[in-house]
């Protein structure tokens, strides 16, 4: 059976080595279990070895990305048989890279990326693209040492864009958590009997769904959408979407939920069309979980929006 990896990402002096240190101490967490944590760079902090013997962990390290390799992984679990894997990872090897030299004898369960609020302006600016892997990658995002003014920047940077899936929270300078879309209402009217989602609030529309699929469960909703169909789709099964310019214009790619045509003709793939539809949120394998689908109600031919490509 394969062993549970929690991998933690983010880059140096984010914090990851003081969240671990936390989640070691969580009875609920390691219940006891044996838990072996592979160290990939040397932070100022350190944690202390009486935790370490308290919470069962033993410490293995890798010091360079060459050695990062599923030979090395698959001996260090052979040798010290843990119950889980932690692996505080480094924020400059490739993220991507790492994931595919797991052995079979692990398996990632969940990517949580730390950032430091003080300083996301900075890495983004200088290390574009090694951040936004952290951020496209991780299950869970949070940002720490968070103040009043760096939530709002990392608002208004629209982080929940790049990982429309991922849980997203501040940990601030207080000692207080949020949700980082506390307070952060949609634009169009929830109530009405029918959710107009103009073009310019599309973008806004996939995230809110995709964060809060239930919310929107026996919605009926009005959009514009670009006719898509994919490899493995049943006949009446297509994806209304639009591009969207997610980070830069190097990033942009399709976003949109799965529909489902109720005895509609078939529509011309890459047609622009006005769709009405009631929402059902629905494990899907397409959203790796539980997630909206588009019951059309009708369908229309439409010209296309002003701006065709969403940014956020």
């Amino acid at each position: 059976m394969a062993v549970p990896v929690y991998l933690f990402a983010g880059f140096l002096e984010s914090g990851k080595t003081s969240f671990i240190a936390s989640i070691l101490q969580d009875p609920g967490f390691t219940r006891d279990e044996e838990t072996l944590l592979i160290q990939c760079e040397e932070g100022e902090m350190e944690i202390e070895p009486q935790v370490l013997k308290k919470t069962t962990t033993v410490v293995e390290n890798i010091e360079d990305e060459d050695e990062f390799t599923e030979e090395t992984l698959r001996d260090m679990v052979k040798r010290n048989h843990p119950d889980r894997v932690i692996i505080e990872f480094n924020g400059m090897w490739n993220l991507d890279e790492a994931i595919g030299r797991f052995p079979s004898s692990m398996e990632l369960y969940q990517i949580i990326t730390i950032c430091n609020a003080e300083t996301f302006d900075m890495y983004s600016r200088n290390m574009g693209a090694k951040m936004l892997q952290h951020l496209t990658d991780g299950d869970m995002i949070v940002f720490n040492r968070a103040t009043e003014e760096t939530r709002s920047l990392i608002r208004d940077v629209n982080v929940r864009a790049m990982n429309p899936r991922a849980s997203i929270y501040f940990e601030n300078v207080d000692g207080t958590s949020e949700d980082y879309g506390a307070g952060m209402p949609p634009p169009y009217d929830m109530d009405a009997e029918v959710i107009d989602i103009r073009d310019d609030w599309f973008g806004i529309f996939y995230i809110d769904a995709s964060e809060n699929p239930e919310r929107y469960d026996g919605r009926k909703v009005r959009l514009k959408g670009e006719t898509y169909f994919g490899r493995g789709f049943a006949d009446n099964e297509f994806v209304p979407g639009r591009q969207a310019m997610v980070c830069c214009a190097e990033d942009i790619r399709l976003v949109g939920f799965m529909a489902i045509l109720q005895g509609q003709p078939r529509p011309e793939a890459r047609s622009w069309q006005l769709i009405e539809a009631t929402i059902h949120c629905e494990e899907r394998p397409e959203y790796k979980g539980l997630g909206p689908v588009l019951y059309v109600e009708s369908i229309t031919p439409c010209a296309p929006p002003q701006e065709e490509v969403v940014t956020f």
